[in-house]
């Protein structure tokens, strides 16, 4: 319902405005992920696992993102307003109070300089770490891989980018913390960020991206210290690969000079047999052996490897059809199943997605 509330307050905002927006560009999207995963775990309760954000119920029909965004551009501003629904958000946005979970983006960006290059945006928008996004069909796999499901999403400050020329970009960022619109009650320290990306070609991109902060409240501050590699490659029009590797820092307790680590490579290769027909193929691994980001409820530590193959049908421009297998092995019990944990999971999701523009 609130869904339908929001979209009648962006239509209502587009009506008044449609005319007194002089030289802007007005635009109206919309995407909607519906999708059905059966795991063969066979878990009881809401979430299927802790760590997974998306596509996250067993054996039931649901919504994983919904969302309609209203974007107006001008040749020195641009706004971003989007409101969702669905899992995605109930378990992304947990720790968002009331109607704040329900914020897709809601950001501001001015320019500053006469060369349209330098860019301030304020506002809840998309993290600059990692290189998935809550768009599936924006992506090569249909699941998130497991280091984008367990580093922000989304952020919530202030953003200066700077593009001196079409290969280089570059990025500072002061935030409210890992993954939050609101500060988290009692921490007064802000979260920072950067991002150098390098695209010498259409063929090859290269990000590095950065997160320095804290998830705790002042009493007992912890920093965390967390870096995001990866390369895109286009191989051919038909062959595309993702090589990604994140890993992070964080203080085992306040003012220690000792630190948990946690880290995670993955690689995925895409081949497109044509336009309509698609195919991934995904190996990972997670290691937070001091379980800083994920806590197993056997509290063992999390290794995990996993893989995954994904099959695309793209009818047109605006739909897509997917369909993946997934397996998660681990040393260690940590994945739910009835009420007890196992070492392994294997699940598959099913998901139809259309984009509106």
């Amino acid at each position: 319902m609130k869904f339908f509330i929001y979209f009648l307050i962006l239509f209502s905002i587009i009506q008044l405005n449609l005319f007194a927006i002089e030289n802007s560009n007005i635009k109206v999207s919309g995407f909607l992920d519906n999708y059905y995963v059966y795991d063969f775990n066979e878990p009881k309760g809401i979430q299927r696992q802790n760590f997974l954000f998306n596509h996250n119920r067993h054996n039931e029909f649901n919504v994983n993102l919904g969302l309609v965004k209203l974007n107006v551009e001008n040749e020195k501003y641009k706004v971003n307003l989007a409101f969702q629904t669905g899992t995605y958000a109930n378990d992304n946005y947990a720790q968002e109070p009331g109607l704040l979970k329900n914020i897709f983006e809601a950001n501001i960006a001015i320019s500053l300089n006469s060369n349209n290059n330098l860019w301030l945006t304020t506002g809840v928008m998309p993290s600059h770490l990692g290189f998935e996004s809550a768009i599936s069909s924006d992506n090569f796999t249909l699941t998130r891989s497991l280091c984008t499901e367990n580093s922000p999403y989304f952020l919530s400050g202030a953003k200066l980018d700077y593009n001196p020329n079409e290969k280089w970009s570059f990025a500072g960022l002061i935030v409210n913390g890992w993954q939050r619109i609101q500060r988290l009650e009692g921490n007064s320290l802000p979260s920072f960020g950067t991002q150098v990306a390098f695209s010498p070609s259409e063929y090859l991109t290269l990000n590095w991206s950065t997160f320095v902060g804290t998830d705790d409240p002042d009493s007992t501050r912890r920093m965390r210290y967390f870096n995001n590699l990866y390369s895109i490659v286009k191989i051919s029009h038909k062959y595309d690969i993702i090589v990604g590797f994140d890993i992070g820092l964080q203080q085992k307790l306040k003012n220690s000079s000792d630190y948990n680590m946690w880290y995670t490579p993955v690689i995925i290769n895409r081949y497109k047999f044509s336009e309509k027909f698609h195919s991934a193929l995904r190996f990972e691994y997670f290691n937070d052996e001091a379980e800083v980001i994920i806590i197993s409820s056997n509290q063992t530590g999390f290794n995990t490897l996993g893989g995954s193959i994904n099959f695309d049908y793209l009818p047109n421009d605006n739909v897509m059809c997917r369909i993946e297998g997934r397996l998660l092995n681990s040393n260690d019990k940590v994945f739910n199943q009835s009420n007890s944990q196992v070492n392994s999971n294997f699940f598959i999701t099913s998901s139809i997605a259309v984009k509106m523009n």
